[in-house]
């Protein structure tokens, strides 16, 4: 698995309603293309300083399916006009990483 991992920076007036529209608009435009190999997304954020950064992480079967979804230059943003309007400025780049390993505990079936 191939995980692909960007991030972007807001303010805090703007972070809810970039957070809204990952969720409404961004996110099911990602799912609508249907990418063989696409496995899903996670998104993260955090108070950072007066700004809210924002983290995706895409899983992808391959580095093939991530060459499907964003091209021959795979390491580039996705970034959509809607999101740029409200984002302050965000990565050139996206980090590629391979999943090695992946745990849940669970307390109760620990015991």
């Amino acid at each position: 698995m191939i995980m692909r991992v960007w991030r972007g920076w807001t303010t805090s007036e703007n972070a809810d309603a970039y957070e809204a529209l990952l969720l409404s608009e961004v996110f099911a435009g990602i799912e609508a293309k249907r990418i063989d190999g696409y496995r899903g997304i996670e998104l993260l954020r955090r108070e950072a300083g007066d700004a809210v950064e924002f983290v995706t992480i895409m899983t992808f079967e391959s580095l093939q399916s991530v060459i499907d979804f964003q091209g021959p230059d795979y390491a580039r943003y996705y970034v959509p006009a809607a999101a740029q309007r409200v984002l302050s400025h965000w990565d050139e780049f996206s980090a590629h990483f391979d999943l090695r390993e992946t745990r849940s505990y669970d307390p109760v079936a620990a015991a």
